[in-house]
């Protein structure tokens, strides 16, 4: 069965090359005809230095291949998920669909499965998520994910299909705690990052996580998740990886406020969209998420460092 990959950038990239290491037929599509022909010929992704691109991925940028294949891992940025299932609805109709990316969509607030099922009706949504690094992944280094599928047997077909003796895929029916683990951990990132980059000590770092995670099982339960899933890789495991690697583009992202640096934003940096799309639906649910609201002013440069520090430090005493 061959497996496509919408998005050439550094995970799909990644996934491209573990799969094709393992034996399953891949595509890696990428819209920019120029760049794949870059791809083609030198067989290695800038975004990606030293990992060389197998010769029997197929790398191409007309579409029609994506469309051909059964399963399709939509490696793009939450922010363009739904526009892009939108521009290929016909095409995608029916397939079976992993949304690699992590974050809220900023217009509707929905997560990825949600949108997937919106757009693309009759097509079975999935998530890949997860603590991981995409140079990680590419090198065949060990590396643990979660695929979200709430049709099950789907998810066998996927876990199946994408685990590779070094990608190590655990299942679970729970797109919605799985989505909201992946997306609220990179706004926390940004917060430890943003510590760190002050100057603010390791001590508040893990303040920080651990008052970050309650934030994100708080909302996660009331949006009907079950409270296994944000204990897991989806969760937990992925928020510890990303707050403490300047690896991680959200953690840079935060350093570079922290430090009052400038930052590359070519780059995607997820929370920055998802710490605005939740602090609304935080709004509209009554539910008290401090550290996700100081992340939003932070990014809009609505609330200095030591502002935020004395917004959170100086709210009332509580039990824990």
């Amino acid at each position: 069965m061959t497996v496509a990959i919408a998005g050439a950038g550094a995970f799909g990239t990644a996934l491209a090359v573990a799969l094709a290491k393992n034996g399953r037929e891949v595509t890696l599509w990428a819209r920019d005809a120029d760049a794949v022909r870059t791809l083609q010929k030198d067989r290695m992704n800038p975004r990606l230095p030293g990992v060389h691109l197998p010769d029997y991925i197929d790398i191409s940028a007309s579409i029609d291949t994506v469309y051909a294949a059964r399963i399709v891992l939509l490696a793009v940025p939450a922010q363009a998920l739904r526009g892009f299932a939108t521009d290929h609805r016909s095409g995608l109709s029916g397939k079976m669909l992993v949304a690699c990316c992590k974050g809220i969509d900023l217009g509707t607030l929905a997560g990825p499965t949600e949108i997937i099922t919106s757009e693309i009706p009759t097509a079975i949504p999935a998530l890949l998520t997860g603590p991981s690094f995409a140079a990680d992944i590419a090198r065949g280094l060990p590396t643990a994910l979660t695929i979200a599928c709430r049709n099950d047997p789907a998810g066998v077909s996927l876990q199946e299909a994408l685990s590779t003796p070094t990608l190590r895929l655990y299942r679970t029916t729970d797109t919605t705690g799985a989505e909201l683990g992946g997306a609220l951990k990179n706004v926390i990132a940004i917060a430890c990052g943003a510590c760190i980059g002050a100057g603010l000590g390791d001590s508040a770092r893990a303040a920080l996580m651990t008052r970050g995670f309650a934030e994100m099982q708080r909302l996660a339960m009331r949006l009907g998740a079950e409270p296994d899933t944000l204990t897991g890789l989806s969760g937990l495991g992925d928020l510890v990886l990303t707050c403490t690697s300047a690896l991680s583009r959200n953690y840079s992202f935060g350093l570079s406020i922290g430090r009052r640096e400038s930052f590359d934003r070519v780059v995607t940096v997820e929370g920055v969209a998802t710490s605005k799309a939740v602090s609304v639906l935080a709004r509209k649910l009554g539910i008290d998420l401090p550290i996700t609201a100081v992340v939003a002013a932070l990014c809009d440069g609505n609330l200095t460092i030591s502002q935020a520090m004395n917004t959170l430090l100086n709210r009332p005493l509580k039990e824990e």
